[in-house]
């Protein structure tokens, strides 16, 4: 439909409220056409850092700049962007086509006919052309997203911002509305910057996702190497559902890798690490569960059937930490039954105490993370 790209970026980009420091130094580019996603939990600036390119809210410190030019002086209005909120913001008294067409007829920069043809087309796109006569009260909530969708889309953007337009709306249209942002952006090949809390949310819908934690830019990646290969424990828990489980334990290198102690466990894994003190990571997909016995012995204590899927909560037989393991629904032990716990070497992740992932394999850690 159209086509119009920008890179977006934020050098040393800081946010400051009286003394609270909201943003701390981002550095992030966001390609052409890319469509990058914000997420992290409720306030880790990530909704403050989508204002602040919109111009929304002022920068404290650095610079932001979309296409050719620095934009932390442009007015919100003269930045071509197209925000989409939460709240779909639609005026009730006016039909669809008319909500659409509003912001191009303050522009004044249109006549009546191209404004047709553009709502025409973006209904198209959106699959709403049979609505495009009726009022916002006569439609579903994920019609009245599509709605202000299509009201930014008119506008032919050079860059769309997104802050949680998927939130009002329930579970299964929240599925079927991700497939359609993604179908729509590919289509129209604009950059976009999407801000969400739900990890799952970025995960499936990201080109890259940018991951955020108190201000601070954790790690910038494509999902999967965030998912494979988290730059460090915080990041590793937050992405992947359910969340990785964490162990306290003690390393001691042995002529076949490491002895790993504590925390239910005394078993050796074939790596090449450092002794000491470390967090080990276990994701509770990557646990294989048997009925004998295992690199850990564990107790069950609640079994949670999801359909394809067994969510078990179990602790160790001699502590009390809580692990989660995900195994097949065949697979259905009782409460209090004793179950082994195995996994991969190349399935646990070690992080120093200062939180940072340690790398455990060379040529794995080499690939590419852009």
């Amino acid at each position: 439909m159209y086509v119009t790209m920008s890179e977006v970026r934020l050098s040393d980009v800081t946010k400051v409220y009286d003394d609270i420091l909201a943003v701390e130094e981002i550095d992030l580019t966001v390609r052409d056409g890319e469509f990058l996603v914000l997420v992290g939990p409720s306030g880790c600036g990530k909704s403050t850092t989508l204002r602040m390119i919109a111009g929304l809210e002022t920068v404290t410190a650095g610079e932001i700049g979309i296409g050719d030019q620095v934009v932390n002086e442009v007015r919100p209005q003269e930045r071509d962007i197209a925000m989409v909120f939460q709240n779909y913001a639609l005026y009730p008294h006016m039909t669809v086509r008319e909500n659409m067409a509003f912001g191009l007829k303050l522009a004044d920069d249109f006549d009546e006919a191209e404004i047709d043809t553009r709502v025409e087309e973006a209904a198209a796109l959106l699959e709403i052309p049979e609505l495009l006569d009726q009022y916002p009260k006569q439609l579903s909530g994920g019609q009245q997203q599509r709605v202000a969708l299509g009201r930014a889309i008119v506008r032919d953007p050079d860059v769309f911002l997104m802050d949680e337009p998927l939130s009002n709306l329930d579970a299964k249209l929240r599925t079927q509305m991700r497939t359609e942002l993604q179908r729509i952006q590919e289509e129209l090949g604009v950059t976009t910057i999407y801000v969400t809390h739900d990890q799952t949310e970025a995960m499936t819908m990201g080109d890259r996702i940018a991951i955020l934690n108190e201000g601070q830019l954790q790690q910038v990646a494509r999902p999967e190497v965030c998912y494979d290969r988290p730059n460090n424990q915080f990041v590793a828990g937050f992405i992947g559902s359910p969340s990785m489980n964490f162990f306290e334990v003690t390393v001691s290198p042995t002529d076949e890798g490491v002895r790993v102690e504590g925390d239910g466990f005394d078993t050796t894994l074939p790596v090449t690490l450092d002794a000491g003190e470390y967090t080990l990571g276990v994701r509770p997909e990557d646990f294989t569960a048997t009925d004998g016995p295992g690199r850990l012995e564990t107790v069950v204590d609640v079994v949670e059937p999801m359909g394809a899927d067994n969510f078990l909560y179990l602790h160790p037989d001699d502590g009390e930490n809580e692990i989660i393991a995900r195994v097949d629904s065949e697979f259905r032990p009782e409460a209090g039954d004793t179950v082994g716990l195995d996994f991969a070497a190349v399935d646990a992740h070690f992080f120093e105490p200062t939180g940072d992932r340690v790398p455990l394999n060379d040529e794995f850690e080499s690939v590419t993370t852009a």
